[in-house]
């Protein structure tokens, strides 16, 4: 397996296919997912030319299942460590939920000062914060984070079945095209990771105010999110991020659902590119 060792010793996970001469895309998952929620797109962009990879959070797929770190400044410098690593420049950043967190404060702090980053990309992300808090009145109540916590301390096992059967994929509305198949790789993915990555994960992807990451990124950055998103709401999330942004479009998908990479992959795919290549 291709794994780098980050400076605080965590073996981390990475695939890196492609011409290692084309532009990179680096592609950062969401929780509590791998590397492999990007097969649609890594298929996708490697067959338009482009050097594709994709990494394990450390906790996550088959990076080592270390006991600290699970934060947000970690989960960035963890990729930075793979893209230093491979050395990749000009590289577009993809993050999905989490993963749009991650990028945002790798982009902040260590991309874009060393020239590495082109553009970004966040989609159905979570920046700037989702917890309600006196400041963001209009954010997730922390009441519903510490049901994901409890849910997945007491059967983490039947919670992510629940997620991926259910809103994660908008399975649960009238009408959904239901795939067993996707349903059943969200859980692999999923049961693959440490459950202490995924319980500490929660308070990353939910308590972490970004607002400053956005504001210090410069680069173009393409913000997609789907308005029945039942995961990550759009009005909370990508509608107050792109107004942080210096260089931000914003493209809202009517009816798509918080895994539309999954669902919808051949219209977001071509969005993508023609962001990449514009």
């Amino acid at each position: 397996m291709s794994t780098i060792t980050t400076p605080d010793g965590v073996e981390i996970f990475f695939k890196d296919w492609g011409p290692k001469t084309a532009q990179p895309i680096m592609f950062h998952h969401g929780w509590p997912l791998s590397g492999d929620d990007w097969d649609a797109q890594m298929l996708f962009f490697l067959a338009q030319g482009f050097r594709v990879i994709a990494h394990d959070r450390r906790g996550h797929g088959r990076s080592a299942q270390v006991s600290d770190g699970h934060d947000m400044d970690h989960y960035a410098a963890d990729a930075a460590a793979v893209a230093q690593h491979l050395d990749l420049r000009n590289a577009v950043h993809i993050g999905h939920s989490t993963g749009g967190g991650e990028v945002a404060r790798y982009v902040a702090r260590h991309g874009e000062p060393q020239g590495r980053v082109a553009k970004a990309v966040l989609v159905s992300a979570v920046p700037p914060l989702m917890v309600k808090t006196d400041s963001n009145p209009g954010g997730t109540p922390i009441e519903v984070f510490d049901g994901f916590r409890k849910a997945l301390a007491d059967n983490r096992a039947q919670f992510f079945l629940d997620v991926a059967a259910g809103p994660f994929y908008g399975f649960n509305r009238e009408g959904a095209k239901v795939s067993q198949g996707v349903i059943n790789n969200w859980w692999r993915q999923g049961m693959n990771g440490g459950a202490k990555a995924h319980y500490e994960g929660i308070k990353a992807f939910s308590e972490t105010d970004q607002t400053e990451d956005l504001k210090a990124i410069t680069v173009p950055t393409l913000v997609l999110h789907g308005d029945d998103d039942q995961i990550v709401p759009i009005d909370d999330s990508s509608r107050l991020a792109v107004k942080l942004l210096k260089n931000g479009t914003l493209k809202v998908y009517p009816g798509f659902p918080h895994g539309m990479l999954t669902t919808h992959a051949d219209v977001i795919n071509a969005d993508l590119l023609a962001f990449i290549k514009g």
